[in-house]
């Protein structure tokens, strides 16, 4: 009788067939898949140990180095002793720490994002708020940049003057605010409440009865340029300011109420600041027929100018911003009145638009509008740097500076969609996921709750969008990190270096008309085309983002 070995051959034959055409492949594709999260979780860290051992200034950063660290960079160059709090720097870093945490469980990161909140701590203002930047040093320090590297950026009038106080431009104070707010909601870190206190109570007190908020606070006048009155106590919707805090206090009302001993601020308070935010945009729009926004407004609530290279006008671009706000306002409120006025704004975007593009929808504009006669706006420079140079406006649009985005591109189709769209929904059902009314179960932690409710309030027009990450990205990622742990990249702003105060220069040169930096004693950024590497903290938080992207994709 023949064995049980030979009496079922091509059985045999079979099996091993299906286990090599359909097993096999899934077997050697997961441990090929185990291997690449293994590389993925080697390269994050060894990106990171080289930031935060070789880089960081006590737990700050700026945003982007020479390999050599003989020169530096936030928005300008910047001294040894300094970090940067407007983004990238100090606060994007300790985002990407924290994405990083909740991605791997590695306390590493946790460390690295504490680091971070406490030189936020050592650099928050008395007032509670930040400048762009924290400087280690004295005061005196920080006075001497602003009287050298800082003055001699031609077109970064920000910079020109040392005022002292808090800024919300860029996201600076609201930025961080968050970050803190995020970081304390983690493991609740005694240490780092305080310092969140002091910017919730800033961000209360600088509101003004109306609901917006100016660009800097404590209010200060001080500092007239050729002729222009100080903005910085206007009304500002520019870089989303006033959104930008109105998020803020969301997430606030939102997380803050249910820790038990944080009485800082009643629950009725931060929806009444909540609210009068998201009225002021209402009460800021400006009567038909150019009932758009402004970036900034007067006292009189009159559009206002800001820096000499942006006139008094109406912008299509942050009209286009605020009518996505009144759509989110009645997402939060299910309240009509925020739904009322978005045709008259759209109407006025319909006029106002200069030409069509090769995308349906999307239209060019001006990014000045005069509001009288709702005729474009553009700027433009004569000079050589910031003692001889000097901006001036009209109606003309060619030659205008290459640092400044004359023109601008809004989706005007996606608009109308979006509000048609909105019109459609019940407004008691739309308001069920709201965090100002949704009620959330008693075990759902603190930190969860914080992410769903500032993923609710994003927009993707001034947000991060969501970039697919592929299998072949995050393996040139990883190819891309050098021995020490770096991202090396060209192609990043240089500066000149301060070398003195700017000379008397030709005032009607035509020489820097349409370029980003003046002459050698301009100390502004311009984009660097030689094939100089640099470090990077935007490439480093970007590059993370992807490979914390993938291993959460993975385990799905």
């Amino acid at each position: 009788m023949k064995s049980n070995e030979n009496l079922y051959p091509p059985i045999r034959k079979l099996i091993l067939l299906v286990i090599s055409i359909v097993i096999l492949p899934h077997i050697l594709i997961a441990q090929y898949d185990n291997k690449l999260k293994d590389e993925i979780i080697l390269s994050m860290k060894h990106a990171t140990k080289f930031f935060a051992d070789s880089i960081s200034e006590k737990g700050g950063y700026l945003s982007h180095y020479l390999p050599d660290l003989s020169r530096r960079w936030g928005e300008l160059e910047a001294y040894p002793t300094m970090v940067w709090t407007q983004n990238p720097g100090t606060v994007s870093m300790g985002n990407t720490f924290l994405d990083a945490y909740f991605a791997t469980n590695d306390e590493y990161y946790y460390l690295q994002a504490k680091k971070a909140a406490n030189a936020l701590k050592l650099g928050q203002l008395s007032c509670g708020g930040w400048n762009y930047f924290i400087n280690f040093d004295d005061e005196n320090s920080t006075i001497n940049w602003y009287n050298t590297v800082g003055k001699n950026a031609w077109r970064l009038e920000e910079f020109q003057h040392y005022y002292g106080n808090a800024t919300f431009d860029d996201e600076t104070t609201s930025g961080a605010a968050f970050f803190l707010l995020r970081f304390y909601l983690t493991k609740f870190d005694s240490t780092i409440r305080p310092p969140l206190e002091a910017a919730i109570s800033l961000i209360l007190k600088s509101q003004y009865p109306l609901g917006g908020w100016p660009q800097r606070f404590p209010l200060m006048n001080d500092f007239v340029k050729d002729g222009h009155p100080d903005y910085t106590s206007y009304y500002t919707f520019n870089d989303n300011v006033i959104w930008q805090n109105i998020k803020f206090l969301i997430a606030c009302y939102s997380t803050l109420p249910s820790i038990q001993d944080f009485d800082l601020v009643s629950d009725q308070q931060l929806i009444d600041a909540i609210k009068r935010g998201m009225d002021f945009i209402l009460l800021s729009q400006q009567p038909k027929p150019f009932a758009g926004w402004s970036q900034q407004y007067n006292m009189d609530l009159e559009p206002a100018g800001a820096r000499t290279y942006e006139p008094e006008s109406l912008d299509p671009q942050y009209t286009a911003a605020n009518i996505k706000i009144l759509l989110k306002c009645y997402e939060l409120t299910g309240e009509k009145k925020y739904l009322e006025r978005i045709p008259d704004a759209i109407n006025w975007l319909d006029e106002a638009k200069l030409k069509s593009t090769s995308r349906e929808g999307i239209f060019v504009y001006a990014k000045f509008v005069d509001p009288k006669s709702g005729k474009p706006l553009f700027t433009h420079r004569l000079g050589t740097n910031v003692n001889s140079g000097h901006y001036y406006v009209n109606e003309d649009s060619s030659k205008t500076p290459g640092h400044y985005r004359n023109f601008r591109l809004i989706n005007l189709k996606k608009l109308k969609n979006e509000y048609q769209n909105i019109l459609t929904l019940d407004s008691e059902k739309i308001i069920s996921n709201s965090p100002l009314f949704k009620i959330y179960n008693d075990n759902f932690s603190l930190i969860k709750k914080f992410d769903e409710v500032t993923e609710f309030l994003e927009f993707s027009d001034f947000d991060n969008n969501t970039i697919t990450t592929s299998k072949n990205m995050i393996e040139k990622i990883i190819s891309a990190l050098d021995d020490r742990g770096r991202w090396l990249v060209s192609g990043l702003n240089t500066s000149n270096p301060y070398i003195g105060d700017a000379n008397d220069g030709d005032s009607n040169s035509k020489e820097y008309m349409t370029t980003n930096v003046g002459d050698k004693f301009d100390t502004s950024p311009y984009r660097d085309k030689s094939d100089q590497k640099y470090i990077s903290t935007a490439v480093y938080s970007f590059y993370m983002k992807r490979l914390i992207e993938y291993l959460k994709n993975s385990e799905n």
